[in-house]
Parts: C-alpha cells; structure tokens; sequence
C-alpha cells in the first residue's frame, strides 16, 4: 500500500450539492448578461471630473475670436475633432457651403436738423486701459448686423422704444410718422431682426438699434467693465437680421455641394432677410440721437433711466445719414461628429449638441459648453476602458455658424464684441436665442429622414456656465428625468445640497419650454419633432450680465455676481494645475472663491449633461413621461383659453384629446410596469421585440406632434405645440400657430380671422390625438 502511486489530484472528486451548482450557474450567467450594472457605470462617470483638462479645453478654444468662416473658427474645429478622436471616439467633420454676411463699409453721421453740418459716429469700441490682448482687436469684426441690406438712408428719426409690434402700433396711435424716416429702436424685448422687419413694415428706410444704459449700463453712476458686470458706454451688441433658420439660399433643404439655391433677392422678397439697412449702436451714440428728437413725449415706460434726457417721439429734427455694405458670401462650415456605436440597438441615437463658433472669444457662450462637451467625451472614454458600451448610440455634435443666428444661445443680449474679450452679456435663457443655426439645421435637414426615424433625443448645452444657478427648458416628456439626474449631482454653490434641492428653490420656473427661436436645439425640436432639453448654469433678466475678458492673460473671464473675477488660467493655477500662461497679476480671496465655484459649475455642467444621456443610452424602457406632457398641454390650453373670453372660439377639441392622451399614457406605462415586473432573475427572458416596441412608441410621438404643412406661412416649421412667435423670434409659445392666428384677429377681429383661430385649435387638437395613437400603438 506505500507504494501504491497517489492518484493524481485531478482525480480527485469533490461531491458537491446540486444547490450550489444551480446557484453558481445563475449567477455566471446573470454576471455574463450584466457584468456590471448601469447604475454603477452612471456613478463611476460622475466621479471622473477633471479640472485640469476642462480648464485647459476652454483656455485653448478662446485664446482667439473665431467667428463662423475665419482660419481661427477652422482651427478650434480641429481642436475639437484631435480631442474627441484622442478619447478614441470614431470623429469626423461634415462640412456644408452656407451663406455668411460680413461687413465692408459702415458710416454713420447726424445734424440736429437736414440744414445743419452732420457730424459722425466712429463706431468704434473702446479698448479699457492696459488691456494686455488689445492687439486682438485686428481680429474682431466690426460692429454690424449680419444679413443687413446694403443701402444708404438719410431721414429724420423717430424713436419706437423696442420695435415691437404694439410699440408701432402706439406710434401709428399717436399720429407719429414712421414712413420715409429712420427708425431708432432700443435692443432688450424682441429679436433685432424682428425690430428692422417691424420698422421696414411701418415704412421706415433705415432702422438704428441701441443698447439702453437702463437696460445694459448699470443706471446713473453705475459701473461697468472691467469694474463690474454692465457693458460700457461704447459696448455694442452685434447679431443677425435673418428671420429664418439654416442657410438663407436652401431653405428646407441641406446647403451641400453643388445643389440648387435661391438668389438673395428672393429670401428677401420673402421677408426673412430685411429690406433696409440697419446699424448696431452703442448706449452714448444712441443716447447722442435721442438728444435731438423733438416731438411728443414718450410714454413713462418708453423713457430712459435716471439721468438719461426725456425721450420724445418725434420725426426729428434729428437727422442721420446711414449706409451700410455688406459682403454675403458662400463660406465652407464645419460640424464635427463623434459617434459611440450602441451594443444592443447601434440605431437609436442620443445626441448631445454644443456649437463652436463665437462672435469673439467665446468664453461663455459658446465654449464654456464646448469644454463641457469635450469633458463628457474624455469621461465616456474613461467608462470604455471600465468596459462600459452603451445600449444605444450616442453621438456627440459641435456645431459649426449657430453665432451667425446670433441672437445667440438662449441666453442674452446676444453678443457684445467690446474689445478685449467681452464676448456676451446674459439676459435670460431663451430670452434672446439664435436664429440661424446654420451648422445644426443643415445637418438636421441632410438627415432629416434618418433622424426622424432613430433620434430618441437631442441634448443641448452652449452657455455652460454664465453665473450661479441652474436652468433647464425641455419638451415635456423628460421633465422627470432632468429632475432624477439633478438629485443625483451636487450643487457647485452649496456641496450640502443636491443640485435639484437648489434648483428648486430658485426664483424662475423650474423647466422652461422649448418654443423660443433658441439655439441649436430648434432643427431637432421644431422641424424633426425629437424630445430635447437644454441646460445652464446662470440666467437672469440683469442678474448675470457677464463678460468674458481677458483682465488676466487669457481665457475665461467672468463677472460673477457681485463683480468677482474668474479666468480659466487662474483657475489652474489656484487649483495646482498651473499651464505654461501667465499668472494673474493679482489676487484676492475673494476671486478665488469664485473662479473655483465657475470652474465646479462647469464640471457639474458635464455631469448632468452626460448623466441625462447615459440614463437615456442605457436604460433598457426610455424614461419618457407623457402624462407630464397632458398636463403641460392643459395648462397652456388654459391660458390662451383666458384670452379668448368673449369670442367665438372653443377650446373643447383640444381637451378632449389632452384626455385621450392621458389615457394612452396611462396605458404604455401599465405595459413597461408589467415587463419591468417580472421575476429579476428572469429578466432575459423578457420578449425584446416588445421591449423594442414599446420603446419605439415613445419615442415617435413627439413626432406626431408635427405636420408635414407646417405653420401658417412658416413652413420650415413643422412643430404645432412648441415654436417662436412670428411677430418675436425670441418669443417661446406654447401652440404657435394657435397664437399666431390669435394675435392677428386680435388686430383685424373679423369673422375670418377668428374662424382661423379655430382652424388652429383644430389642427392642434388632431396633432395631440395623433400623439395618442402612436403611443398606444394602435391603428383606428
């Protein structure tokens, strides 16, 4: 027996209990199924914030302007594209031949009468003392309105306030008149090119738009930059006269290659492009016009701040000479596209959208985003390398000439090109949007079927941070999303509070809407129908007029509340991440804190936008709620319902289908209950073409809620529940046809223009039923 050969090891049996083999089994298959789950994914990515590489993104996209068209605007696509490429993302650029607008000759001169000498305007901004980037100057376009009409015009001038349709109105009431005169009007309440439009519509042959010092200036005695946050007396804010969205020469079609286009003459003809040549002026040189004018007193809310002269009405005695040429040009612009294939359905896409292009510098609009962005590729990158892949495709866009709109972002007084990087002045998110977004809508319309077809959802973010606060306008249907993935970020102001807990105790709505001419959004949402958000931190009407500046060697400048300094560069060096860039050559406590606050702002910027996409990449139903969309849709039924007492126009068609679409939305979360209900440890078995299904009925209906006729002489768009009014580009309107119809009936009140009001309510109320039926997914 001793020497009997030891059988070998492996020959040796363990009995082992059936239980524990059947256990092993389930758990090696549930952990090849879910080797991790998506929860733990979506926290690890909260987790992998960089300072160090948001602040160097934003100090190498805003070292120069780069303007839609420029060499400067070429190589910051490049930046992008090296970036997004080296986070082994597959990148590429689509490019699309568009027309821009760029100024040759501007002259401006006024006499206190047609008989006296005319003294000029040098237009010129003035450059602040020892501002170390003031030979960046050269660089700057000088003050102009985009797609102006090239023409000269003398006449007296008449002041109309904001330019809007009832400011004419009171002027037409007043006996005062506009025809054959120049129009100054003072920039705040409307889109500029619907100030000119108004102006050419009342007879004018020239339109002159000022910034107010009551609205811009900071008031009597006030300060402003580099002291604090106003704009200067010889700010200017320049912008877009176009009416439309995308390439003026293709309008509903992708502007590629040698396709067919529309001559100037024709967009114009139109009324999307203006008809008279108009300026952009800063608060002295308007307030120098407004000097001479003679006439009626204006209305008290017509006037100025204290300190400012009595405004009057007039025509004149004031008298300019206005002329103005421009150069509209097909120029080449660039989108840069990053794609990250989708493991279990590569053909639905969550898209996330920032634009490039600024007017200067860019430094908070659009490249506080743009870092943002960049910031979410490196994160997702890093949750690659973990083993991560997404369910669905997300797509990361960084558009190209969105400024070219400009009415920039959703967020301002568009843009103020005072030299030295002031870049944008905020006004309210939405409140002064970009039109145009030519980069966005032409890609929109060159895949427009495509997108109509896989899109789940667009995410926007262009001022990623522009002060303290955070705000978000979304279709409906993803409020409760937004507000889950806010509960799950910390407050960049406040580390003892979730970013929800102090977004809802803010003084503004919680979740505004997406009508507004917007920003880059406005392709998606209103011509495609696909669910969108867009996001920021900073908003306020005069809260955070912010400017972006170069005090400190270069980078990001902003104007906190309360004047406090913030650059990209010192928020490197305070945070030991010090690049090779000049250090501050002062600093306070004080301006420690808040660079270190915008700079955690806008890596929680990151974090909400790339949660919001993972939760809608990742999770296996799309957490979609339509039963937030029913009662959103009741509630502005109710208030244009408030406008029409009294007249002969019924709401009821509508409320029905509300009730129709609360039911189908009761339905389609009863089914995603019932399969999310299953055994977990058979979750597998789960039928995936249901799955599918019901995930497809989710997202389509947005879609429903468009028509392919479009608005009421706007074609392009096709949105009938959220779209810009046509009378303010700026305005975001529940129902736009329904308002457009109602505010022309308000000034006719015929039988005819009320009975349209009625037609409108009736192609909404189809437009919501229609909704109903995708989402239930039945046929009648």
């Amino acid at each position: 027996m001793k020497n009997q050969r030891q059988q070998p090891l492996f020959y040796r049996i363990v009995p082992v209990p059936a239980g524990a083999i059947i256990v092993t089994v389930l758990l090696l298959l549930l952990f090849t199924i879910y080797p991790r789950s998506t929860s733990t994914y979506h926290s690890l990515f909260l987790s992998l914030s960089s300072n160090e590489t948001a602040a160097r993104h934003l100090f190498a996209l805003t070292r120069r302007p780069h303007v839609a068209g420029s060499d400067a605007n070429a190589v910051a696509a490049a930046y992008v594209l090296n970036t997004l490429s080296s986070a082994s993302i597959p990148s590429r650029i689509t490019s699309y031949n568009v027309l821009l607008s760029y100024p040759i000759h501007r002259s401006l001169s006024l006499s206190r009468n047609s008989s006296t000498p005319a003294i000029p305007f040098d237009l010129i901004q003035e450059i602040y003392p020892d501002d170390p980037y003031a030979a960046v100057a050269a660089d700057i376009l000088p003050t102009f309105h985009a797609y102006a009409h090239s023409g000269t015009a003398s006449g007296r001038v008449v002041y109309a306030n904001y330019g809007r349709v009832e400011d004419f109105a009171a002027l037409k009431a007043a006996a005062v008149d506009v025809s054959g005169n120049v129009v100054i009007a003072r920039y705040g309440e409307i889109y500029r090119g619907d100030i000119v439009r108004n102006a050419q519509l009342a007879g004018a042959i020239a339109a002159i738009v000022y910034d107010d010092a009551k609205d811009y200036g900071g008031g009597l005695g006030g300060k402003w930059f580099p002291n604090d946050r106003w704009m200067p007396p010889s700010g200017v804010q320049v912008g877009s006269t176009y009416r439309g969205l995308g390439d003026p020469t293709t309008p509903g079609w992708a502007s590629v290659g040698d396709c067919e286009r529309i001559g100037i003459e024709e967009v114009v003809a139109t009324g999307l492009m203006p008809g008279i040549p108009s300026l952009p002026l800063s608060s002295r040189d308007g307030e120098a016009i407004l000097r001479t004018i003679r006439g009626m007193v204006a209305a008290d809310d017509w006037q100025g701040g204290e300190g400012a002269p009595v405004y009057r009405l007039g025509p004149g005695p004031g008298f300019v000479h206005l002329t103005y040429l421009g150069n509209e040009t097909l120029m080449m612009v660039q989108n840069v596209i990053a794609v990250i294939e989708g493991r279990e359905e590569p053909d639905r896409y969550v898209l996330l959208g920032n634009h490039r292009d600024a007017w200067t510098f860019g430094a908070v609009d659009p490249n506080s985003g743009t870092s943002a962005l960049l910031e979410v590729a490196e994160r997702l990158n890093k949750l690659q390398k973990r083993g991560w892949k997404p369910r669905r495709s997300i797509i990361l866009c960084n558009w190209d000439a969105e400024e070219y709109g400009l009415v920039n972002d959703a967020s301002v007084p568009p843009h103020n090109t005072f030299i030295s990087k002031i870049l944008l002045f905020s006004y309210t998110i939405l409140k002064f949007a970009s039109l145009l977004q030519l980069g966005s809508t032409e890609w929109v319309e060159d895949n427009r079927e495509v997108l109509a077809s896989r899109a789940v959802a667009y995410l926007n973010v262009d001022s990623a941070v522009s002060g303290p606060g955070f705000h978000a306008m979304a279709t409906p249907q993803l409020d409760e999303l937004l507000k889950e993935a806010a509960k799950m970020v910390q407050d960049p102001d406040n580390s003892s509070q979730t970013l929800y807990e102090s977004w809802v105790t803010s003084d503004y709505p919680l979740i505004g809407r997406l009508g507004g001419g917007g920003t880059d959004f406005a392709a998606f949402v209103q011509h495609v129908g696909v669910p969108s958000v867009d996001m920021s931190f900073g908003k306020g009407i005069h809260s955070f007029i912010f400017m972006n500046c170069s005090v400190y060697a270069t980078g990001l400048l902003l104007l906190y509340e309360g004047g406090l300094l913030c650059s990209a560069n010192f928020v490197n060096t305070t945070c030991g991440q010090a690049m090779d860039i000049q250090k501050p050559p002062t600093v306070a406590y004080e301006q420690t804190a808040a660079c270190i606050t915008h700079l955690l702002a806008l890596l929680v910027a990151a974090s909400i936008w790339g949660l919001v996409a993972l939760k809608l990449a990742d999770e296996e139903f799309l957490p979609f709620d339509y039963m937030s969309y029913a009662s959103e849709l009741k509630q502005s039924t109710e208030l244009f319902e408030k406008e029409v007492l009294g007249r002969p126009v019924s709401f009821a068609p509508i409320y029905q289908s509300i009730e129709e679409l609360k039911k189908a939305a009761a339905i389609i979360d009863n089914e995603r209950k019932e399969l999310e209900g299953k055994n977990w440890l058979l979750t597998w078995k789960k039928d995936p073409i249901k799955v599918r299904e019901i995930n497809d009925r989710l997202m389509m209906t947005e879609r429903a809620f468009t028509n392919r006729e479009g608005l009421h002489e706007r074609p392009w768009y096709k949105h009938l529940i959220y779209g810009p009014s046509q009378f303010d580009d700026y305005g975001s309107k529940s129902f736009p046809g329904i308002d457009d119809a109602l505010e022309t009936a308000k000034t006719l009140n015929t039988s005819k223009s009320w009975r349209l009001v009625q037609h409108e309510v009736w192609r909404v109320a189809r437009a919501i039923k229609q909704a109903s039926l995708v989402l239930i997914g039945e046929l009648k």
